[in-house]
């Protein structure tokens, strides 16, 4: 993304000056400014300035709130065919997981980029400039290898450029059907045999300016215990970020302690997977032993509340695994919906029901949680605020809509949180080139008949 440089009026910023040390929670503060100029080039800010009243000549004016661009730390671009299809009867997560594999099984390296691509230009619209792309579908159905063995890695790498974002493509080790079982039909093509032979397939992807690998442990129950180490010591040895679906389900912690005498977090701290480069997905069912392992190693806990109320999991402890010392990061992971701005609020809010008190998380608490922590979850330490020095990711929401119209303008953090939408985004940048323009794509045209296309040749 060499980019030449673009001057940006932004009429209202977050600028998020509380150092992130101290950024508990509860720390007050949105610290919104009217009239920033951002001075952008090669990628990167070069220059912020405050307290500029009118759009010096020349610059591109973004009106309406600018936030840093958001991370989307937990993805799987496939299960975006899925929406609106499951929500007929009843059923759990395990039924739902069925649905899932039927469509897991038509996809081949051509119509993944193209579903991936339409999804992460979805993601553009809604103000995301990274995806963590948890990615397990690696081999053919049957799990005949292609003869590139990276073909569908690569065209999520592909898929993400294309559509203006950055990516981290998150390789996923996925090698048995449960504890001591092998892979079922539907999992061969997930399955590269054992943690060795996965390394070595993982270790010929390479990072590119949008894209770096790193690596996940699809669950305790999906990668023998004697074989979490191998990848573990593969993240560690590139220091790349590792993360793992952790406690999902209560089904896998009984599971675990059946097979092991202990619950997954025990078990993934004794084989060396936790750590600050580690982030756990969900951690929706925790003992109070597994909430001071996260949080005594730093590993990090990414949420992702409209899927977990979608697929009837749960509510995790957010604020307990928080306060224990875990940073926290948001992901819309099945795709239910495609907005981290209802991530973030519907994280506050399921607190708020679970302990029937409110105000756990200020706005720019949860916009740390969606911009610059989730961009560290992923491995982009430089990315998510808008200071000098950082990658040129940003997004714009309008102040006037139907939604965000009424308050005042320095309560913007909170509009954004507690009453935009993902329908809210004007403008999105990346790398200092405009993505979306006046909420349309400007390298992906007609998004949502590019998504129809897409699923429509899956269902076909």
């Amino acid at each position: 993304m060499q980019l030449t440089p673009t001057t940006y009026w932004l009429e209202h910023a977050w600028l998020d000056t509380i150092p992130q040390a101290l950024g508990s929670a509860r720390a007050g503060g949105t610290p919104i400014e009217p009239g920033v100029v951002v001075e952008t080039g090669d990628g990167r800010i070069t220059a912020v300035r405050t307290g500029v009243e009118a759009p010096p000549p020349g610059a591109e004016v973004l009106r309406g709130l600018t936030l840093p661009g958001m991370a989307n730390a937990h993805s799987h671009a496939f299960h975006r065919a899925l929406r609106g299809t499951v929500q007929v009867g009843s059923g759990t997560f395990w039924t739902w997981r069925e649905v899932m594999y039927a469509t897991a099984a038509q996809l081949t390296p051509d119509s993944y980029h193209a579903l991936a691509r339409a999804v992460y230009a979805e993601m553009a619209l809604a103000g995301i400039t990274c995806v963590g792309e948890f990615h397990y579908l690696h081999h053919a159905p049957g799990g005949a290898r292609y003869d590139d063995p990276n073909a569908m890695g690569e065209a999520l790498i592909a898929a993400a450029d294309e559509a203006g974002i950055r990516i981290t493509l998150l390789d996923t080790a996925y090698l048995s059907a449960g504890f001591g079982e092998p892979p079922n039909r539907h999992q061969l093509r997930f399955s590269d045999g054992d943690a060795k032979t996965w390394a070595e397939r993982a270790g010929q992807l390479k990072d590119s300016p949008h894209a770096r690998i790193g690596a996940a442990v699809h669950s305790v129950r999906a990668v023998p215990a004697g074989q979490l180490a191998t990848v573990a010591q593969w993240a560690a040895d590139r220091q790349a970020p590792l993360h793992v679906h952790l406690s999902e389900q209560t089904a896998e912690n009984d599971a675990c302690r059946a097979a092991h005498g202990c619950t997954p977090t025990r078990l993934l701290a004794d084989h060396g997977v936790l750590g600050p480069r580690t982030t756990a997905v969900h951690a929706t069912h925790l003992t109070d032993e597994d909430i001071r392992l996260l949080g005594d190693s730093g590993t990090g806990v990414c949420m992702c509340p409209t899927t977990e109320r979608d697929l009837a999991d749960g509510i995790g402890p957010a604020t307990t695994v928080q306060e224990a010392g875990s940073p926290l990061s948001l992901g819309s992971d099945s795709h239910a919906v495609i907005d981290l701005f209802e991530e973030a609020r519907a994280m506050e809010l399921n607190e708020r029901l679970r302990t029937r008190t409110r105000g756990h998380w200020t706005a720019a608490a949860l916009l740390r949680a969606a911009a610059p922590d989730g961009h560290r979850s992923l491995g982009w330490s430089d990315a998510g605020a808008l200071r000098t020095g950082a990658l040129a990711d940003f997004t714009t929401i309008a102040l006037d809509t139907v939604r965000t119209a009424g308050p005042l303008p320095r309560l913007g953090a909170e509009t954004a949180v507690f009453a935009a939408t993902n329908a809210d985004v004007r403008h999105t940048v990346v790398g200092g080139r405009q993505v979306v323009r006046d909420g349309e794509h400007t390298l992906v045209p007609g998004v949502p008949a590019a998504l129809a296309s897409a699923i429509d040749a899956l269902r076909a």
